[in-house]
């Protein structure tokens, strides 16, 4: 009987060994080159631009906004008090102060048009956004946007009356653009910065829709979009307080590309590495770390259900963008008519606004611009050699001076969302991994000597 208690334990423990054995095999496969790759952390400039981020400020900002009564985009273009007139004027005066200590590196741009009659505009109206331009030392004609939209409505679209404070919706968004502008305005980026406030949103993306237009026919180089849209509250409907999260809403698939494209990303399982879907990952790497004190929590969709946002505009052109909201919302504080109804507050209300957590915010999108604007631009015409069956991969693209320190392939297993090893490969333009590219996906990002590293770009078949 012990002869048998004794095979029956070894046996049990063999079984254990095997099972663990079996586990930690599938955990590293397949094995291939490189190093796991460790987030970009902030240099001591990009820390200290992130510890200058003030919530009083943000506060102010917010507050300020709110005075204008409304700010509706069917309002007042002229009255110097009440309506989105002055609130544009405001914002330009205030962003032109910003940009002073820039030495006019940092310039202020109203930007109008005539909106002619569409849905959710019934007469001909002037839509302006206001931005600051920090020009980038290097490759001014690389850039990267960050927005808000000062804009406001109720619960009727088309009231354009009464007050509409519209503190998180989107003051709070705004509120980051520009503080952002503040911090950054002393310093020189290598690409160019520009720090947004759209209107026309509520009623239909109208300003974000001109400036992506505009920037696309300008032949500007956007490598980047960041939309923060309700990003005030930290405490959802339920009483559920998450100050330390803030969803980043990523779009799969572009709609911009062709069929053959879609045929082409389809075919090769690359649904899940977009340009889009690259920034997200970059945002995820370079943004949570313990001088932003936050967790951005990627979510694979372009926003929430039945929504949209000003990042929309920027995709439709082509550019990669993601959308930054808060993690829980108060829809009882999101598009309501101030009013209390048995007991409870309606209205989007600066009382409901978490200044602290909307600077934390910010500083998720200073990690994520700074660290943008200084690596290299993403890697282009970047392709990976299907000529031939082979068990290794060959990947080629095209060389780019600013990337001084060379380039690095990162790789990761089909089913993971984040690139988990990285191939230092020089300073070259082509290179040979002993990694089939059957059961990975790749990438190739730039590398500067200043340690910060592009975006990754994802290789199609060439």
């Amino acid at each position: 009987m012990r002869i048998f208690i004794g095979l029956y334990a070894f046996c049990l423990l063999a079984m254990r060994v095997q099972s663990q054995s079996f586990v930690q095999s599938v955990d590293v496969w397949p094995p291939g080159p490189g190093q796991v790759l460790v987030n970009q952390v902030p240099d001591a400039e990009l820390t200290e631009i992130l510890n200058q981020i003030d919530p009083n400020r943000i506060k102010a900002i917010i507050a300020k906004l709110g005075t204008f009564g409304t700010r509706h985009t069917l309002s007042s273009q002229t009255d110097p008090v009440r309506g989105i007139g002055a609130a544009r004027d405001w914002i330009a005066a205030e962003m032109k102060t910003l940009a002073a200590p820039s030495k006019g590196r940092m310039t202020v741009t109203v930007q109008s048009y005539t909106q002619q009659p569409a849905s959710g505009i019934p007469n001909a109206t002037v839509i302006s956004n206001v931005f600051a331009t920090l020009t980038g030392s290097q490759e001014p004609n690389r850039a990267y946007v960050i927005s808000g939209h000062y804009d406001s409505r109720v619960t009727d679209i088309m009231n354009f009356t009464d007050d509409a404070p519209g503190a998180d919706d989107d003051a709070s968004g705004v509120a980051v653009s520009m503080e952002l502008a503040r911090v950054m305005a002393t310093h020189q980026p290598k690409a160019t910065i520009i720090f947004a406030a759209v209107a026309g949103e509520e009623q239909g993306l109208f300003g974000s829709n001109f400036m992506a237009t505009q920037l696309k026919a300008a032949g500007v180089d956007v490598q980047g979009m960041l939309d923060n849209d309700i990003v005030g509250s930290s405490k959802g409907d339920d009483g559920t307080v998450d100050p330390f999260d803030i969803r980043m809403f990523v779009q799969g698939m572009p709609k911009t590309i062709t069929a053959s494209q879609t045929s082409t990303l389809e075919t090769i399982g690359g649904e899940n590495d977009a340009p889009a879907r690259q920034l997200g990952r970059f945002v995820a790497e370079v943004a949570q770390n313990s001088v932003t004190q936050m967790n951005v929590r990627t979510i694979y969709r372009p926003d929430r259900f039945l929504r949209g946002g000003d990042h929309l505009s920027f995709l439709s052109q082509g550019f990669p963008a993601v959308r930054f909201t808060e993690p829980h919302e108060n829809f009882a504080h999101q598009h309501q008519n101030t009013r209390i109804v048995n007991g409870t507050q309606f209205g989007d209300l600066i009382e409901f606004v978490d200044f602290d957590f909307t600077a934390r915010v910010a500083k998720v999108n200073g990690a994520a611009l700074w660290s943008l604007a200084q690596a290299p631009g993403t890697p282009k015409n970047t392709v990976i050699d299907t000529s031939v069956l082979t068990n290794n991969s060959t990947l080629k693209w095209t060389a780019d001076p600013h990337a001084d320190a060379g380039y690095e392939v990162v790789w990761r297993q089909s089913d993971e969302n984040l690139w988990s090893r990285v191939v230092p490969v020089g300073q070259v333009s082509t290179a040979n991994l002993k990694l089939s590219k059957d059961n990975v996906q790749m990438g190739v990002r730039a590398v500067g000597k200043n340690g910060f590293k592009s975006p990754a770009a994802f290789p199609l078949p060439g």
